[in-house]
C-alpha cells in the first residue's frame, strides 16, 4: 500500500498540468471512502449489506495494489503486461503478509468479492460502470487539473441494488425519473471531457511514448516486465536508465518532448482499422520495425490509441432498459464523441517533423490530419 503513495496517478500528466502529481495512494483511499457513503446508501435501502461491508470496504482500498509505474499506458496501450485488476491484484493479495494483516477469514472475504463468488453487487461498488472507483478519479482528477468539473451529490441517492446488481434507480413509484438520466449522462460526459483535456493530451501522450520506447529497450536487454509490480515511479526511472541508457529518459524529465510529426484519426479510418492498428501496434517487433521504416535515419515513434467505446450497455438501470432509451440524442452523441477519441500519432524531435511526416504519409498512405502551425482538421 505504502508504495502506491509514489506512483503518480495521471503518469506524464504533470508535464501539461503541473497540478496533477496526486497518487493512487490518495486514490485508492479515496475510492475506499467512496464505497463506504454506496454501502450507506445501499443500508438505507434495506440492502443487507453490514456482513460485506468490512470485505468490500477491504477491497476498494486495495483495488490498485499491483498498478505500476505509469500503469495505463503500460497496460492499455503498450499491452506490456495484464491489467492489474485482474490475476496480478489477486497474486498481489496472496502474499503471507495481507494473510496475517487481514486473518484467513476475512481474507478469503475478500477474495470472494474480487472473484465474484459474493453477491454480485459487491464487486460492481468497487468495479463497474459507475463505480466507487470512477466517483473518486474524476472528481480527484479534475481538481487537481484545474479544471472546473464536478458531479452532482445525489448519484449517490440514485443507486441500488436491483435483480442482485449495482443499479441506478430510473424510476419510481411507476414514474420516471429524468434527473437520474441526466446525472448519469453528465458522468459519463465528464468522463469523456478528462479523456480528451487530460487523460489522451497530446504532450502526455509523447513523454509515454518516449518512456515505452525507453522500457522497450530495458526489456529487450533484461529487465523483466513482473519487476515493474513492486516498483515506484523513482525506481522504474532509474531502473529504464540502467537497462536501456539516460538519454531518453533524461529528455522527457527535462520536457524536451518529441511533436506531433503525423495524426490520423477516427474521421479518415473506419472501426475495423483502428482495431487492427492498435493490436499490431501493440506488438514491440511490429511497432519498432513501423518506426525504423519512418524513420530510417532519425527518431519517429508510434502512439496508437485502443479504440474507444463508452460501453453505456453496462449501466444497469431499474426501469429495465439501457441509457439510450432513455435519453438517445444525449447518449448518441457521447457515443460519437468517445470513439472519435482514436488518434494515431507519430512523434518525432521538431526538426525532423517534416521528414517523418512525408515517410508517414507514404507508409500509411493517406495524408496527416495535422500541420504544424496550422490544423487541417480539428485535433
Amino acid at each position: 500500500m505504502q508504495r502506491l503513495r509514489e506512483l503518480k496517478q495521471l503518469g506524464a500528466a504533470h508535464l501539461v498540468y503541473p497540478g496533477c502529481t496526486h497518487s493512487r495512494f490518495e486514490h485508492s483511499v479515496g475510492t475506499f471512502h467512496v464505497v463506504g457513503r454506496i454501502m450507506d446508501q445501499l443500508a438505507h435501502r434495506g440492502v443487507l449489506v453490514e456482513q460485506y461491508r468490512q470485505a468490500v470496504a477491504i477491497a476498494a482500498l486495495v483495488h490498485d495494489i499491483a498498478f505500476v509505474p505509469y500503469g495505463h499506458f503500460v497496460e492499455d496501450v503498450l499491452c506490456f503486461l495484464p491489467k492489474h485488476d485482474g490475476a496480478a491484484l489477486l497474486s498481489a493479495l496472496d502474499r503471507p503478509e495481507f494473510v496475517s494483516i487481514l486473518g484467513h477469514s476475512l481474507h478469503g472475504q475478500v477474495i470472494d468479492v474480487l472473484e465474484h463468488r459474493a453477491p454480485a453487487w459487491t464487486r460492481a461498488v468497487i468495479a463497474s460502470t459507475i463505480d466507487g472507483d470512477m466517483l473518486d478519479y474524476l472528481r480527484r482528477d479534475a481538481f487537481y487539473a484545474g479544471l472546473r468539473q464536478n458531479y452532482d451529490e445525489r448519484i449517490f441517492r440514485y443507486l441500488t441494488v436491483h435483480e442482485g446488481g449495482l443499479a441506478v434507480e430510473t424510476e419510481r413509484a411507476g414514474l420516471p425519473r429524468p434527473d437520474a438520466v441526466s446525472e448519469l449522462v453528465n458522468l459519463l460526459r465528464l468522463r469523456y471531457y478528462l479523456m480528451e483535456r487530460v487523460y489522451y493530451h497530446h504532450a502526455k501522450l509523447s513523454a509515454e511514448t518516449m518512456l515505452g520506447y525507453a522500457l522497450a529497450k530495458a526489456v529487450e536487454a533484461g529487465l523483466p516486465t513482473e519487476a515493474l509490480r513492486t516498483m515506484s515511479d523513482h525506481e522504474f526511472i532509474l531502473s529504464l536508465k540502467d537497462y536501456a541508457g539516460a538519454p531518453w529518459v533524461e529528455a522527457v524529465r527535462k520536457r524536451r518532448l518529441f511533436k506531433r510529426a503525423y495524426v490520423i484519426s477516427s474521421r479518415s479510418t473506419e472501426w475495423g482499422e483502428r482495431v487492427a492498428w492498435s493490436e499490431a501496434f501493440a506488438r514491440p517487433q511490429c511497432k519498432r520495425r513501423a518506426e525504423d521504416a519512418l524513420a530510417p535515419l532519425g527518431e519517429a515513434l508510434i502512439c496508437c490509441l485502443p479504440p474507444t467505446l463508452m460501453k453505456r450497455a453496462a449501466v444497469a438501470l431499474t426501469a429495465g432498459t439501457d441509457l439510450a432509451g432513455h435519453s438517445p440524442l444525449d447518449v448518441k452523441a457521447l457515443e460519437t464523441s468517445y470513439e472519435e477519441l482514436w488518434r494515431l500519432y507519430v512523434f518525432a524531435p521538431l526538426e525532423q517533423c517534416q521528414a517523418v511526416k512525408a515517410a508517414a504519409t507514404k507508409y500509411f498512405d493517406r495524408p496527416s490530419e495535422y500541420e504544424r502551425g496550422r490544423k487541417v482538421a480539428t485535433i
